[in-house]
Formats: C-alpha cells, sequence, structure tokens
C-alpha cells in the first residue's frame, strides 16, 4: 500500500471543525437511546410551498430547461429578481448588469475572494461569523482580519479601529445584517458608513443579507444598496433558502456593482454551468407569485422566538428577543465555556445547540439556537433544562 495523499497546506488553514465533538455527543446520545432535539442546525424545517414546487414540476418537464443554463442565470429570473428589489426595497437593478445568479448565495461568498484577492491579500471578516467569509479567503491565500463584534456595540464592527496598514491591504469586507449567529441587525446609518468606509480605503463591500425577510414584529430590514452611492462598491447576496424554504433547490443571486459582479461571474464560468433552469423557473414563481408564504413563516418563527426566550428569560438566561433571523443567541451563565455549555446541553438534556466559538473567537460567552423545531419541541427543551443543573445560578 502506498504512502497517503497529503492534502494542499490551504485546508491546514482552516480552523478546526469544532463541530466535530459535538456530532460524536450527538451520536452516543443517540445510541443510549436519548430523545434529540436539534436546535444547532440552521436549516428551515418548513416545506417549500405548494405553488413553487408545481413550477418545478411543470418546468422540469419542459426539454428546453434539460440542456446547460446560461452562465450568469436567464435573463426572466434576473428580471424578477429586479422586479422584487425594486417592490422590497426600492431598489432600482439592470437585470442584464447588476443581477447575476448563484447555486446558493453559499457559492458567491465563497468564490469572490478567488476574483478579487491576490496571495496575501486581506479580506475583512465580522468575527463572529458565517465561516464561509473565512474560508473563501483561505482558498483564495488571502489573509483573514476578523472584525470583532460585541454586545457592547449592538454586534456591529468598529470600523475606525481597523489599523491602517491592515486597509492598505485589504480588498474585501464582508457584512452581514440581519446577522448569523447573533442575529443582530444594523441601521440604514450604519450602511452608510460601511459605503462610505469602502470607498475611502477602495474596498469591495459584500454584504450577506440572506435572513432579511427573516423579521418580526413590524420591523423590516433594509438593502445596503439603498444607500446612494452603494451600487459603486457593493454587491448584496441573498439566497431563496430561507426567505421560501429552498435550502435543497440551491439557487441565490448577487446584486449591485457590475464590475464586481463581473469578476465573480468571470470565476463561476471556470468553475460551475449554472443553475438548473427549472429550479430558476420555480425561483420566478417564488419572487413573483403570492407572498402569504413568507408571512406564515414569518408567523410560525415568531411563535418559537416567543416560546424559546420567554422560556430561557424565565429561567435566567441572558437572552434578548431577535428582531430578525431564526436563531437566537444566548448568553453562557458564570463559570462556563460556550463549548462546556452545548456539550452539557446534549449529554444531560439530548439538546443540541451550537457554541459561539463555531463562529469565531468573539463567540466565547454564547451558544446559538435555531429555531427549527416545531414549537411544541421547543417548549419541552425548556422544559428539559428547566430539571437540568444548567440553568444560570
Amino acid at each position: 500500500m502506498g504512502a497517503p495523499f497529503s492534502v494542499a497546506q490551504r485546508l491546514s488553514k482552516l480552523p478546526p471543525y469544532l463541530f466535530a465533538e459535538i456530532d460524536r455527543l450527538k451520536q452516543d446520545a443517540i445510541r443510549r437511546g436519548m430523545d434529540i432535539i436539534n436546535l444547532g442546525i440552521g436549516d428551515p424545517d418548513l416545506p417549500t410551498p405548494p405553488h413553487i414546487i408545481r413550477r418545478m414540476q411543470e418546468a422540469s418537464a419542459d426539454p428546453r430547461h434539460h440542456q446547460y443554463p446560461s452562465y450568469e442565470g436567464m435573463l426572466s429570473f434576473r428580471q424578477a429578481v429586479a422586479d422584487w428589489y425594486s417592490k422590497r426595497f426600492g431598489v432600482t437593478l439592470d437585470p442584464e448588469t447588476e443581477v447575476l445568479s448563484l447555486i446558493g448565495s453559499k457559492e458567491g461568498i465563497g468564490h469572490i475572494p478567488l476574483a478579487f484577492v491576490d496571495p496575501g491579500g486581506i479580506v475583512l471578516i465580522p468575527d463572529p461569523g458565517y465561516p464561509v467569509y473565512q474560508a473563501g479567503t483561505v482558498f483564495a491565500e488571502g489573509v483573514p482580519y476578523f472584525m470583532p463584534l460585541t454586545r457592547e456595540r449592538s454586534f456591529l464592527p468598529d470600523l475606525d479601529a481597523i489599523p491602517s496598514e491592515v486597509l492598505k491591504k485589504a480588498r474585501i469586507m464582508f457584512l452581514n445584517y440581519p446577522n448569523n449567529p447573533t442575529a443582530a441587525v444594523a441601521p440604514r446609518a450604519f450602511f452608510a458608513e460601511a459605503v462610505d468606509f469602502a470607498r475611502k480605503h477602495r474596498l469591495i463591500l459584500c454584504h450577506d443579507a440572506a435572513y432579511s425577510e427573516m423579521a418580526y414584529d413590524g420591523y423590516l430590514p433594509e438593502s445596503l444598496l439603498a444607500v446612494e452611492g452603494a451600487k459603486d462598491v457593493a454587491i448584496e447576496y441573498h439566497s431563496l433558502s430561507k426567505t421560501y424554504n429552498m435550502t435543497g433547490w440551491r439557487i441565490g443571486f448577487a446584486v449591485g456593482c457590475r464590475e464586481v459582479l463581473s469578476g465573480l461571474g468571470r470565476i463561476k464560468t471556470n468553475l460551475d454551468s449554472g443553475v438548473f433552469q427549472a429550479v430558476q423557473e420555480a425561483a420566478i414563481a417564488a419572487l413573483s407569485g403570492p407572498q402569504e408564504c413568507v408571512e406564515a413563516m414569518r408567523a410560525t418563527y415568531r411563535e418559537r422566538r416567543d416560546a424559546l426566550v420567554d422560556g430561557l428569560s424565565a429561567l435566567g438566561f441572558a437572552v434578548e428577543k431577535p428582531k430578525a433571523t431564526f436563531y437566537v443567541w444566548i448568553g453562557v451563565p458564570r463559570g462556563r465555556t460556550s463549548a462546556s455549555l452545548a456539550s452539557a446541553l446534549l449529554a444531560e438534556t439530548g439538546i443540541v445547540m451550537t457554541p459561539g466559538t463555531g463562529f469565531g473567537r468573539y463567540g466565547e460567552g454564547y451558544i446559538r439556537a435555531a429555531l427549527t423545531v416545531d414549537v411544541s419541541r421547543i417548549k419541552e427543551a425548556v422544559e428539559r433544562i428547566a430539571a437540568s443543573n444548567l440553568k444560570p445560578q
């Protein structure tokens, strides 16, 4: 038998898979017959709305959709995106040059550094944050610079604290509001500050807005592109995964600065062959069809949010009711770490939550719960915690 193959050094630069231990403990608990309540994964448990499925069924039977799709996406899909943006955010987009289809927003986020970051170039990344921001940077041989998100600053980065020597080498800045994992939201004033900052330092501003439609209590997030001049420096990512419960369908889009989208598109033409056109047809039905399904989704997650936050607050946990996303960012009681609380929750109560450190150094002191189980199971999770020794002392 030959010598084992060694992986590329870039893989060694990725952070360790912190969730591996949680996965191991979960499997151990299942083998012991424990009933698991999984609040760890951000995958909607609600079904895709029927009218979207029907359109997919019709379109998939059409032979015209069985060949390679266009790289940038069908013009009819891009027009639907532009129309949705105009109606939802009041932002005007040219569907031919300012909209690009993606195989889910994740791949567009992961690929953008390949288009604009040379080896040694710096990418500004929120911490805690979605791990793909760092992974895409590492794969492009860029250098991550982490911007702390702290409760004291409402989980908004302090742009003025970034050293000038970092900014000289920085090419891209990632932002994400409503935020994963903290569930924080950003006011328009911060978006305006970020756009001015990007223009001043010649940065490409990449805003991940995947959770913009998961909002509650009358709050409706704005688009960063609504800021004057944003399209000169910024693109915004969206996904149909969360809004329309289409995670497995793999379709999203990026909109905004045409030069940036052109660079991202050049990477994609060499690495993928576009989104199956029947899926694009289904996405058109989602974006341009009735939106009552979105309201129903919000109502479901709002009920779950209230059950979890009210229950944990009554037990003494430091937790606030999020205005958006389907995540709850929970303070860890004194004397424990994020990882130790997540492990204890699983071992003692059968509840899976994600340690905040899985999203970066500044996630310490928190765990993240995803509202991806029925409200009855969320209430049961609160009851299990109440009966355990894991409550704050």
